[in-house]
């Protein structure tokens, strides 16, 4: 049996740059834990840039997941995020959409949005 090592066909996902915010103003340590990261915080810190604002900048593929953030020690649903869900520890974990382009990202987007009617009708 031959083998074809052509792996021209294959492509990999387009990882799509994510940023992670959070303010908290005592915190000295925060990380995000996800199913990004197999849930180690220690993979993904958060910087400080001063006044308990924290940032990390990161890659992913696009697809659904869910994270949490992990201050000082304790996990949390982050405060910022859109949706959540229940965890199996009774708690909840926030969840990531992210999107394959900016595009899709701004048409995701707008489906969160309420709809108004912006058509005023005629009375005759």
């Amino acid at each position: 049996m031959k083998h074809n090592h052509n792996h021209d066909n294959v492509t990999s996902p387009q990882l799509v740059p994510v940023r992670f915010e959070f303010k908290h103003p005592t915190a000295i340590t925060v990380c995000v834990a996800g199913s990004f990261n197999n849930w180690k915080p220690e993979a993904k810190t958060l910087h400080s840039s001063g006044a308990g604002n924290w940032w990390k900048e990161t890659s992913l593929a696009p697809g659904r997941y869910e994270y949490c953030l992990v201050v000082d020690g304790q996990w949390m649903c982050d405060p910022l995020a859109r949706e959540s869900v229940p965890n199996p520890f009774g708690g909840r974990n926030s969840v990531l959409t992210v999107a394959a382009s900016p595009a899709a990202k701004h048409l995701a987007d707008a489906e969160q949005l309420p709809l108004k009617n912006t058509n005023k009708t005629k009375r005759l």
